[in-house]
């Protein structure tokens, strides 16, 4: 970002396409797009620093995701088989179920809700265009619920509503009398998930969550989300504890882990150092895969190889801040994600992404 507050409030990327047109483009010109890895090691070396803070991270994915996109289009390949040829960490295709963000707390809601996502799942063995349907029908029938009880409050910057509720359980039991206003059964059709993001409510190396007075410890949150898990059929847990708690993600991933998908994304920003020692640790079995965390498609790519031979789950996500490009959508597909993050099925800079895996669906499974 260009940090000038006179301008979008310092969020405007000035900066950034200046550094593409007049530093990056110098050292990519003539380069042959096929060769991702050999063109992303030149970015790399270009901004010369481990976090990309020379040229920005913006400006290195833009560049690194065009180049993918114009060795596709060299090879005369759609994006998704192009990821699938190149790389081939998969041999057979599957569009990754879709995680539903219908409730948005914590940083991302309206400031009285602890936890920051509250999902929904469909069951992984719906084709995708009838788990695009679950989560779109109830989505609407939520909004009925909401308005219905007057909870209705805003809605957050990923799409979900943002209710006025007193506990964070109350999302979950919501969630419940929600579904069965629908032609859908809990723990059957689809079930839930939860991006708990413990940063948000860790102070003091304790847990405070309006669901109680008393702050949690790291052993108590534990057994909080194992009740939560059991009670709600809560299938997917991300960011439950805060991340910097090494050993409380092992020891969470230890008591959960064996039924619920214990997803790793504050606790590993998509880094690879971070990945193996979570490997290395059983911190947990998921991770999520944010390319412009990391920077380049390359390292990407290897993250998801990392993951994958661990036999962990792949999770693909937007960010809080998206555009309307559905490159990942592609890049999901073609590495087998076994997942898709992409917000409430709401909100064009969402809509375009589960739309693109829909369109990727048609052509590999056409249906009649």
């Amino acid at each position: 970002r260009d940090n000038d507050q006179s301008r979008y409030y310092g969020r405007g990327v000035l900066k950034a396409v200046k550094n593409v047109n007049e530093i990056i483009a110098l050292a990519v010109i003539g380069q042959d797009p096929t060769k991702q890895t050999t063109i992303d090691q030149i970015l790399v070396n270009l901004d010369g620093t481990p976090n990309k803070s020379k040229l920005g991270a913006n400006a290195i994915l833009s560049v690194s995701q065009a180049v993918a996109k114009a060795g596709a289009a060299t090879v005369e390949l759609p994006l998704y088989e192009y990821f699938k040829q190149k790389y081939q960490i998969v041999q057979n295709y599957h569009i990754p179920t879709p995680i539903f963000n219908l409730i948005n707390g914590g940083a991302h809601g309206a400031g009285n809700l602890d936890f920051q996502e509250f999902q929904i799942i469909p069951a992984s063995n719906k084709p995708f265009y009838k788990a695009l349907q679950i989560g779109s029908e109830i989505f609407m029938k939520l909004e009925e619920v909401l308005i219905a009880k007057g909870a209705v409050h805003s809605t957050g910057i990923e799409g979900g509503f943002a209710p006025n509720l007193y506990t964070n359980t109350d999302a979950f039991q919501l969630f419940f009398e929600t579904i069965t206003r629908t032609p859908y059964v809990v723990a059957q059709d689809v079930f839930l998930g939860l991006d708990a993001a413990a940063n948000y409510f860790f102070h003091g190396g304790k847990y405070k969550i309006r669901d109680r007075s008393d702050a949690f410890s790291t052993k108590e949150m534990i057994q909080f989300y194992k009740e939560v898990s059991q009670q709600y059929h809560v299938f997917s847990l991300e960011d439950g504890l805060a991340e910097d708690d090494w050993d409380g993600w092992k020891a969470m991933t230890t008591e959960l882990g064996g039924t619920v998908m214990m997803i790793g994304d504050d606790l590993l920003t998509t880094s690879k150092e971070r990945v193996l020692r979570a490997i290395q640790e059983k911190s947990c079995n998921a991770v999520l895969v944010k390319p412009n965390q990391i920077g380049t498609v390359s390292e990407t790519v290897e993250v998801v190889k990392i993951a994958k031979d661990a036999g962990w789950q792949i999770v693909f996500s937007h960010r809080s801040g998206e555009t309307t490009d559905d490159f990942i959508a592609d890049m999901a597909v073609g590495l087998g994600a076994d997942y898709a993050k992409f917000g409430a099925p709401d909100r064009g800079e969402r809509v375009v992404k589960y739309n693109r895996l829909l369109q990727i669906e048609s052509e590999i499974t056409p249906r009649s």
